[in-house]
């Protein structure tokens, strides 16, 4: 087992919208991108998001982002480069559509984070959070403003890796 921790960091992943992504009318957020990058960029990130995941990669974690949303891979990579953010993974509906759906018969849900050993998942949707026990993967459900959700989700995080070793 020990070899096992020393080689596979556990992967925690955020969906985008409503989670990293918030409106500055219900959230608090960075401050937006300078011009003309704010025009490229659009959306605003929830005050925190470069601070938590810069602190769980720190802590020893892969982390990726897992979206339902078509926005392009190179288009997430970019848009939080200008925040000093690099993702360990990033997958968005063409791929889950790709390698996770595929020819399946059977519709999928819309996230599976168990197919890329991710061990966490941070989302607003209560079924994707629902889906969790039944696919084999833990679930943090965030969609509110909420002044400790970096504190909760490292702590979400720290359980999880905790009770793995």
């Amino acid at each position: 087992m020990k070899s096992h921790e020393t080689t596979e960091k556990m992967r925690v992943s955020f969906d985008l919208d409503e989670v990293l992504f918030v409106s500055p009318d219900t959230h608090k957020t960075e401050k937006p991108l300078i011009f003309p990058l704010n025009k490229i960029f659009k959306e605003r990130l929830r005050l925190g998001t470069t601070e938590l995941i810069n602190e769980l990669q720190n802590l020893g974690y892969e982390v990726w982002v897992y979206t339902s949303s078509f926005r392009t891979e190179k288009y997430i990579k970019w848009l939080f480069r200008f925040y000093h953010v690099r993702f360990d993974g990033i997958v968005n509906a063409q791929r889950h559509l790709k390698e996770v759906q595929g020819n399946n018969k059977t519709i999928l849900p819309q996230k599976l984070p168990s197919r890329y050993r991710i061990s966490l998942h941070i989302d607003d949707e209560n079924i994707v959070c629902s889906l969790g026990k039944q696919y084999g993967y833990n679930t943090y459900q965030l969609d509110a403003q909420d002044d400790d959700w970096k504190e909760k989700i490292v702590k979400r995080a720290e359980q999880i890796k905790n009770n793995c070793l």
